[in-house]
């Protein structure tokens, strides 16, 4: 079995980059310090012309600090999925709870909706759950194409157990692995039997350029082709 590669970038040359290097797909965002949230629809249409809409999957996330949403914050993810999906993409990424943990099944049925026939990816937010297999239960019955998780672990290496385990309790949904993923961690991840592996692949470029008040930090993220390149050679084997 041929595992998947994707790479989560946040620009149109992050996207070019992991493609040329050999990933299969992407995961479009923004702001990957924070675990990520909605790319504007100009960055959407600048990824899909650069690498193809079938490989680019945008995430739709409001804002950072947890995964349960008020009615408000629903609305504008249904809105930035139908936006993505205009603007090409051939995948939306999502992702909510209820306050007890549970996946939001009515927030999910609104996005699927929304989705039409482009995959429906679900983040990590699994893995903010008190056990990611009953909600990986829910999440098959729900239009759910793809899973992405460590395993329930801050990092994907410790969660093999229970990649494994829902690797066994999948049906037909994809169980992408991903979460602090470093190229020697692969062959194990791989061992489990996901269908994919997720990673950032970053690297720092402008460390010496003025910042301070008002800029952030120094210096801003990039793909880094090579751990691209080192991330394919392990899931090939």
């Amino acid at each position: 079995m041929t595992v998947a590669l994707e790479i989560a970038v946040q620009d149109p040359a992050g996207a070019r980059a992991a493609i040329a290097a050999g990933a299969d797909r992407l995961e479009l965002c923004q702001a990957l310090g924070v675990g990520g949230l909605t790319p504007s629809i100009a960055l959407i249409e600048a990824a899909v012309a650069a690498v193809g809409g079938d490989r680019v999957n945008v995430l739709a996330r409001p804002r950072g600090g947890g995964f349960v949403y008020d009615g408000d914050e629903i609305d504008l993810v249904a809105a930035d999925i139908a936006a993505a999906v205009s603007a090409g993409a051939g995948g939306v990424v999502v992702g909510a709870l209820t306050p007890t943990g549970q996946a939001d099944l009515a927030a999910v049925a609104r996005w699927r909706d929304a989705a039409g026939t482009a995959t429906l990816v679900f983040h990590r937010a699994i893995d903010a759950t008190p056990d990611p297999l009953a909600v990986l239960a829910q999440l098959r019955g729900a239009g759910v194409d793809r899973v992405l998780t460590s395993g329930g672990a801050v990092r994907s290496i410790d969660g093999l157990d229970t990649l494994a385990a829902m690797v066994a309790e999948r049906g037909a949904v994809e169980i992408m692995a991903g979460g602090g993923i470093r190229t020697e961690d692969i062959p194990a991840i791989v061992g489990t039997g996901v269908q994919a592996v997720h990673l950032s692949a970053r690297g720092q470029v402008g460390l010496d350029a003025p910042s301070g008040p008002g800029g952030g930090t120094a210096g801003h993220d990039v793909t880094d082709a090579t751990l691209v390149v080192a991330a394919l050679a392990e899931t090939r084997g």
